[in-house]
């Protein structure tokens, strides 16, 4: 008999992570003020930024590795990483001035944010087969948003000061976990997953189906995070440019979010027309957004900020739906494994842009900064296109 899922289990799963995972950019929302207070250089960003995502890539290969989310209750690991996460994205309120405890405090952050995000998508798993592509759609979605958070609680008086932010954002994090395993038991189709295996991904990799929508995945996370961390740095330069004031962190949140709802109405289409076209739609229109950026970085603001929307809209549309291919196209017997690695290779291509954005900032216009994001996309289309048309409907 089908098992029928309580509806409050899908939207507490997606609070949760939406709580959870505005902890991700919690200092790129006030990173500018410490710029400017502690003197930091203007790598700073870059440096940030990237602490996060290796955090995460060693957090995630150690999970996989100890296999924590098998051997233990999935809510509980989600709920005891929201709080050692919580806790050390304060810790660099410590010192606020050291740089290098920003730096260790992110990576630290970063490290517990793979009992969180990735967990999150287990526990979705465990509880639901049948439509899985819309949940992974909505999962994604709340990643985005609590991406996007802390710049909009910049806005809202008492949470202007840096310490304040973090704080907050901290205690939301707590209460995201909190939740969790509050409200969501372990799953009905929880299963053991296959101890992680370099040599059978290796194998996998050799195959076109799946060699193809990973490969893919990793031309997406080339711009992804790193169009999402320079979205205030590009937004001050087109302010300074155009010498008309708007508000800085409401329009990074709106860029930001905007992507929620590319992800969630990508779900909801490829549950009709398949995975591949809606990835290679946003892989396409990504592409154009990078291209043509250096032309519309010189247009007035509201045709500026309306092509920003549209390009964070698009920019992680296909996130989910790469997702659902390279699952749905590993082996059974080592579908974690691959998983596990294809997610670790996406967020070391992270490093690489965010570094390469950085690294350049000082020494070319900030028109073309975001031009040297296309190669990403293209590639990914080119790497997806021998992919053959697949429906995702689990």
């Amino acid at each position: 008999m089908p098992h029928k899922t309580p509806t409050y289990i899908f939207y507490t799963i997606i609070i949760s992570q939406f709580c959870c995972t505005s902890l991700w950019f919690a200092v790129n929302a006030v990173l500018q003020q410490a710029q400017t207070v502690h003197n930091w250089p203007v790598e700073a960003l870059g440096y940030v930024t990237s602490s996060v995502q290796l955090g995460f890539i060693i957090g995630t290969l150690t999970f996989s590795l100890l296999g924590l989310s098998d051997r233990f209750s999935p809510s509980f690991i989600f709920f005891l990483c929201s709080i050692l996460a919580a806790g050390l994205n304060a810790l660099c309120l410590a010192d606020a001035e050291s740089l290098n405890l920003t730096l260790f405090s992110r990576f630290a952050t970063g490290f517990f944010l793979a009992g969180v995000y990735p967990v999150g998508m287990k526990i979705a798993s465990d509880w639901k087969q049948e439509g899985l592509g819309h949940w992974l759609g909505a999962l994604v979605g709340a990643l985005v948003l609590g991406t996007a958070f802390p710049h909009v609680l910049k806005l809202v008086p008492g949470f202007i000061e840096p310490a304040q932010l973090i704080i907050a954002v901290s205690l939301l994090a707590s209460l995201g976990g909190l939740i969790m395993i509050l409200l969501v038991k372990d799953g009905p189709f929880r299963k053991p997953a296959q101890r992680f295996s370099f040599s059978d991904v290796r194998d996998v990799f050799r195959t076109t189906s799946f060699k193809a929508p990973a490969f893919g995945y990793f031309g997406h996370m080339w711009e992804l995070y790193a169009f999402w961390a320079f979205v205030p740095v590009i937004l001050l330069s087109h302010q300074n440019f155009v010498q008309y004031n708007f508000s800085l962190p409401l329009w990074s949140f709106v860029i930001i979010a905007s992507g929620f709802l590319g992800c969630v109405i990508g779900g909801k289409l490829s549950l009709n027309v398949g995975s591949k076209p809606i990835a290679g739609i946003a892989l396409a229109s990504s592409a154009l957004c990078c291209l043509i950026s250096p032309v519309l970085f010189q247009t007035n603001v509201e045709t500026f900020l309306a092509f920003m929307m549209f390009w964070g809209f698009m920019v992680v549309a296909d996130s989910p739906q790469f997702s659902a291919l390279v699952a749905f196209h590993a082996p059974a017997h080592i579908r974690g494994s691959a998983i596990t690695i294809t997610t670790c290779i996406g967020f070391a291509i992270t490093i690489v842009s965010i570094q390469l954005l950085n690294l350049l900032q000082q020494h070319i216009s900030p028109r073309y900064l975001l031009l040297l994001l296309t190669p990403g996309p293209l590639l990914g289309l080119i790497w997806l296109y021998p992919l053959k048309k697949t429906s995702w409907k689990k």
